[in-house]
């Protein structure tokens, strides 16, 4: 028996010396592993800051500044879709929410304790003789509801935590978004406090890790924890108006009526190639199926093909054209309209002409200049005093003879030569042989000599705003490279005046730019920018992206948008709100308002295949 004993217990040790020669062997590895797993970069290495600094008011985090809210006290009700605005709000934070929710037999239970201490009170109170306590028989009235809906089972009830993690580039900013924050809130009867002494307690809160380290939490039932659900996005919908694109925050349609909002303007600056003309002519033609009229000024022979598509006027204004405009040319009088301010906002207008004309008027010439458009109206009998039909008025000429007897006027009239006796001759001194009956006009400027395209600009715009003024209609006034009248103060000053008083004439100015720092710079460039309620912005330049930030406040990821937005693509302004939007037609429209020349001159060659055609059958 013993030697039988004595082997078994040598099996045994050898055994055990073989498990833990295992154990240690299999320790060895995972100790090599772990070395080597400490030599990877993980996506945890990647994403954690290099380090943070925690303070009793905010962290400091790779130089950002971070302070943590907490919601502790919501008002009795709550309104639908009211932490919409805090959503929406221009600053940079995140949100969390916990959501637990409760046993509801338990709760009713709470309820029913609760109810009856309330009862109870009221009673006390009655037997005593005191006042009624409004207070207490609101707090009876809510919890006999409560406690009726979670028997029904329209209701539940949970417990909710709600924080803010605020973000800024420093303390200052950070104090100021706080305060904005809590006042929206406040406006809301919602109340919420800085996580004091918690702040990393706070932060991992609102970190997408679902850990709830604050655990401050608010008893609230269904309905009005629905109100608080951040399911909101900007969207520009409506029931009316032109398709301009789709929303890329959400897929839905910019679906929008621009002469609803208090003036119809509408600026649009982008880089070259962007797109900018190809919106505008998408928007032009979508107008004109509602029945507006459209008026194009085009420095570039862009709009052709779509004046061509629509059996619109295409008129050439240049020194070999037949089209001629006048610029003493007099609207129509109104029934209300007097006389006196009607000349009077006319002379004013070519003062502004004439000093583009003679590169520039000292004061004194300015009042000869004055003085020579009255006589010039004066000899045609036109005075303050006289209402007009159809008169026969003044052309360039007549008011350069004047001028140039008058004392101190021989200066100014030798510097307006050349556009009555000299190169110029016959380009703004003869009578108005045009007329706007059609639905879409286009004036090409694009052979006028580049030094006279401002004038040319001028004497257009002194026409249409005639034209306008004369008779009420709706109508799109489109300025294709308004940087060429930016340069110049009284072309600028002219342009910023209609775009102010476009309203009245039920006219909208669109106002394209792709130099928007030569548009900007001008005094009157930002005017007419806040006198625009539509604003787009395309594809931008890096020299132009912070002087564009300024303007419109953009936040960093909307300038990254700019920069980097295919064509088409940018952030569409109306009025108070604001979206992302690409820009998207139908492959009919497409062939009509392409800027592309390889699709311009595919269609050109389809155009000539099918003539060609139609002459051999």
């Amino acid at each position: 028996m013993s030697i039988v004993k004595d082997a078994v217990s040598y099996l045994r040790g050898n055994k055990g010396d073989k498990t833990a020669a295992t154990a240690d062997h299999k320790k060895a590895e995972g100790e090599s592993e772990r070395q080597f797993n400490e030599g990877i970069s993980s996506l945890t290495d990647i994403l954690a800051p290099a380090g943070y600094k925690v303070g009793p008011r905010h962290l400091e985090i790779d130089g950002k500044y971070v302070t943590t809210l907490f919601v502790t006290t919501y008002p009795r009700y709550l309104d639908t879709n009211w932490f919409s605005p805090i959503v929406n709000f221009d600053v940079e934070f995140d949100v969390s929410m916990f959501i637990y929710p409760q046993d509801t037999a338990a709760m009713l239970k709470v309820l029913l304790k609760r109810v009856t201490q309330v009862s109870a009170s009221i009673s006390m109170k009655t037997e005593q003789g005191k006042v009624r306590d409004p207070q207490l028989e609101t707090a009876y009235q809510d919890i006999e509801e409560l406690r009726d809906r979670l028997v029904q089972g329209t209701e539940r009830f949970y417990k909710f935590g709600m924080y803010l993690t605020l973000y800024a580039d420093s303390e200052k900013d950070l104090d100021d978004v706080l305060s904005q924050i809590q006042v929206l809130l406040e406006g809301r009867l919602v109340y919420a406090k800085p996580a004091l002494f918690q702040m990393d307690l706070g932060f991992t809160s609102t970190l997408p890790l679902g850990n709830d380290r604050l655990a401050v939490n608010t008893n609230m039932n269904t309905s009005p924890l629905s109100t608080t659900f951040p399911f909101v996005s900007s969207d520009l919908t409506s029931n009316s108006g032109v398709l301009y694109g789709i929303n890329l925050h959400n897929s839905s349609l910019v679906l929008f009526d621009r002469f609803s909002l208090e003036n119809a303007n509408m600026v649009i600056f982008a880089k070259s190639g962007a797109g900018k003309s190809y919106t505008v002519k998408l928007e032009v033609l979508r107008s004109l199926m509602f029945g507006t009229e459209v008026i194009i000024i085009d420095p570039e022979q862009e709009y052709r093909y779509l004046s061509e598509a629509v059996g619109g006027s295409y008129l050439k204004i240049a020194i070999a054209s037949d089209h001629r405009i006048n610029p003493f040319d007099l609207p129509e009088l109104n029934e209300d309209e007097e006389p006196d301010s009607v000349l009077r906002e006319n002379v004013i207008r070519l003062i502004g002409l004439v000093t583009l004309m003679a590169e520039g008027l000292s004061a004194e010439e300015q009042s000869v200049v004055d003085k020579a458009l009255w006589e010039t109206y004066a000899l045609k009998d036109i005075t303050p005093g006289v209402r007009w039909q159809k008169p026969e008025v003044p052309t360039l000429q007549d008011f350069y003879n004047i001028l140039k007897e008058m004392d101190g006027g021989t200066n100014a009239a030798t510097r307006l030569q050349r556009f009555v006796e000299g190169t110029f001759a016959g380009v703004f001194n003869r009578p108005t042989n045009i007329d706007l009956d059609k639905q879409l006009v286009v004036f090409n400027i694009r052979d006028m000599e580049e030094e006279l395209r401002p004038i040319a600009m001028h004497v257009v715009l002194g026409y249409i705003w005639n034209r306008v003024r004369s008779k009420l209609k709706r109508r799109l006034l489109v300025v294709d490279e308004a940087w060429i009248m930016m340069k110049h103060e009284e072309s600028a000053k002219f342009l910023f005046s209609m775009a102010k008083r476009a309203r009245k004439y039920y006219l909208g100015v669109t106002t394209i730019t792709q130099d928007i720092q030569d548009f900007l710079a001008s005094k009157y460039g930002k005017p007419i920018v806040t006198n625009s309620s539509i604003q787009l912005l395309l594809r931008q330049s890096p020299a132009a992206i912070d002087m564009l930030a300024q303007v419109f406040y953009l936040t960093d990821h909307e300038k990254f948008r700019l920069l980097e937005s295919d064509v088409g693509e940018g952030i569409f302004f109306a009025g108070l709100k604001h979206v992302a939007i690409k820009v998207i037609a139908s492959y009919a429209e497409d062939q009509i308002i392409t800027s592309d020349p390889r699709q311009i001159l595919a269609i050109e060659a389809a155009k000539k295949e099918m003539q060609e055609q139609e002459l051999t059958n």
